[in-house]
């Protein structure tokens, strides 16, 4: 849980530094193992693996919380009445864990991709600028970069809008199947 309590810019300071081709430990590793680490942030698609692995270290404790809080709320007699009715515990898994935390996981999922949008801007700030040749920006940081740098405010209200739909739509999503379910069984 303690990496979510770090910030981003410490977060992104760090993986550049680990994950540095020259000098980082990565780097002294792979070279002991006769292997060279790429320039990775020279390549769109490396680029966007590890700025995913930086938003991944942020929001994997706060996540295994909640899946582990959802894990806890399984109702003791349940398992109990599967262990003496000899239920093995991939079926009890299947049938009865997972379909008792399907609002949760889905809880996650959403909250996961919130904060993903929210978190890969200051990573992407911070190491890549959106580069190379934007290969590794998303939408919010092409927002940003059209209000504040390249000052074209109509493609940047545009976009904003566009983020706000997709927001709005996954709030949506959590409302019906989140929300509503709780709601239904108590």
């Amino acid at each position: 849980f303690i990496p979510s309590l770090f910030s981003l810019v410490v977060g992104a300071m760090l993986f550049s530094w680990i994950m540095n081709p020259v000098s980082g430990p990565v780097a002294f590793f792979m070279r002991g193992l006769g292997l060279t680490l790429p320039n990775w942030t020279n390549s769109g698609a490396m680029a966007v693996v590890v700025i995913c692995l930086i938003t991944n270290w942020k929001v994997f404790g706060y996540n295994f919380v909640l899946l582990l809080t959802g894990l806890g709320s399984v109702p003791q007699n349940i398992i109990d009445a599967t262990k003496m009715d000899s239920i093995p515990k991939w079926r009890m898994i299947w049938d009865i864990v997972l379909p008792l935390n399907k609002s949760i996981a889905f809880y996650v999922l959403i909250l996961t991709i919130v904060q993903g949008l929210q978190y890969v801007f200051t990573p992407i700030s911070v190491i890549t600028q959106g580069g190379p040749y934007y290969g590794s920006s998303n939408a919010l940081y092409h927002t940003y970069l059209n209000a504040f740098v390249l000052y074209k405010t109509g493609n940047a209200s545009a976009l904003a809008i566009v983020t706000f739909v997709i927001f709005l739509v996954l709030l949506y999503l959590e409302i019906k199947f989140v929300e509503g379910r709780t709601n239904r069984y108590e």
